[in-house]
């Protein structure tokens, strides 16, 4: 793959051109010159976009595809497509399929449907026996097939020494073990924030407190076992508040944030419309503040999408029944750009590679090629003509957002809208 990129503004504090609106050559999928003008005696492809910007490839570490068993949901190639078109150039796919991911087979099975894609595919092993929290999974045998980390998805660990003997025993290869941040039985049957909104619609509540205690109970494990532990999508300042403290007493431990979670309050939920329906729920203002303020001070370690496809058919449904999920991918980039300059949400987009042992390089010459395309100024009301996913239950419809995404160019492939 041989392409020419003419007048793009590069954003990497890391890159000798940061700031710089420059020309940048790639031949073979290698970087091999940038400079203020380029000249094409080689009559290569040349890609001029309106107001263009590139970074490094962006990276979400949580986003479900359906496949293997739940292709009507969404297909890993059409989502590695989506993704692409979205601006990552790296995802982590997590185990909620039918059959779990929970095997040596079945992690070579989803790297092997995503080979020669733009978007690489990091596979989430299953923490546990198909998710159901009772036995521990293949974890070294999904490591050593490519697995770069452990979840049962959305699936909180009941029993406390079952976390322990996970923490150990992947302690013994580098293993990275998530665990979801809520205490089941705090949160009962709650499909909503417990509070005001809550008591007002009739809704049954989920308390910050079920998130609360689930983290502190694996902060407590964490530093027993001395092993590694991600926590994804905290939602809560409190949960904030207890992984900072962990962090200053240098315990090994990274969470994230959805999105949404940054972006959108339990007042949306006045309609019961199931788009709203997450999990963890959405929470209140004086939350999504706290988030913001941990993603500001490095706190929280990185963001996410939480990508998660669901059929119509159990998003149509009255809230209490509907499946928990949004979409996420098409509107990650205009979503944060509402919250926060362009300059932080491309460090928001592209740190977090790291803790998953994935490689990054800085937009240098020789470097291979690894970006994202993006205009970081166009605003839009983001519809379904957006969404390039099969389900299109996206928290996000009639929102007004700020930047588009151009596509990427990685893994010596182009993609572009």
């Amino acid at each position: 793959m041989n392409v020419l990129v003419k007048s793009a503004t590069i954003v990497d504090p890391k890159s000798d051109f940061h700031n710089e609106t420059v020309d940048i050559l790639i031949e073979k999928g290698r970087i091999s010159k940038i400079s203020k003008r380029i000249s094409n005696p080689n009559n290569y492809r040349e890609i001029k976009c309106d107001n263009l910007h590139i970074s490094q490839g962006w990276f979400d570490s949580s986003v479900s595809f359906g496949e293997p068993g739940y292709e009507e949901r969404e297909t890993i190639d059409n989502g590695l497509k989506t993704a692409a078109q979205s601006g990552f150039t790296a995802v982590a796919l997590n185990a909620n399929s039918n059959p779990v991911i929970d095997s040596y087979a079945d992690i070579t099975f989803v790297k092997s449907k995503a080979q020669g894609k733009a978007t690489s595919l990091y596979p989430i092993g299953a923490l546990t026996k198909s998710s159901n929290s009772t036995d521990l999974a293949e974890l070294y045998d999904m490591k050593n097939a490519g697995a770069i980390a452990f979840y049962d998805y959305q699936k909180p660990i009941a029993n406390p020494n079952l976390l322990k003997i996970a923490l150990q025993y992947a302690s013994n290869f580098e293993g990275l073990v998530y665990s979801f941040p809520q205490e089941s039985k705090i949160s009962g049957l709650g499909v909503a924030n417990e509070h005001i909104n809550s008591t007002r619609l009739g809704l049954k509540g989920n308390p910050a407190l079920a998130e609360a205690l689930q983290v502190s109970r694996d902060l407590f494990l964490l530093e027993y076992t001395e092993g590694k532990l991600h926590i994804p999508t905290i939602s809560t300042a409190k949960s904030v508040e207890l992984i900072r403290a962990a962090k200053a007493r240098k315990l090994d431990v990274t969470c994230s944030v959805a999105i949404h979670n940054l972006v959108l309050t339990d007042d949306c939920l006045d309609g019961f419309d199931t788009r709203y329906k997450v999990l963890p729920p959405l929470r209140t203002q004086n939350d999504c503040d706290a988030l913001i303020e941990g993603l500001k001070d490095g706190t929280i370690d990185m963001i996410t999408t939480d990508h998660n496809p669901i059929d119509i058919e159990d998003k149509k449904v009255e809230f209490d029944y509907a499946k928990y999920g949004t979409i996420g991918l098409e509107s990650a980039f205009g979503a944060l750009q509402t919250v926060f300059t362009t300059k932080k949400t491309i460090h928001l987009l592209t740190q977090g590679k790291s803790r998953f042992g994935i490689s990054s390089s800085a937009i240098s010459v020789g470097a291979l090629a690894d970006l994202s395309l993006f205009n970081p100024d166009a605003t839009y009301q983001f519809d379904k003509s957006n969404i390039t996913s099969r389900s299109k239950n996206s928290a996000f419809l009639g929102l007004e957002l700020k930047g588009k995404v151009y596509g990427v160019i990685a893994n010596n492939k182009i993609v572009l809208k």
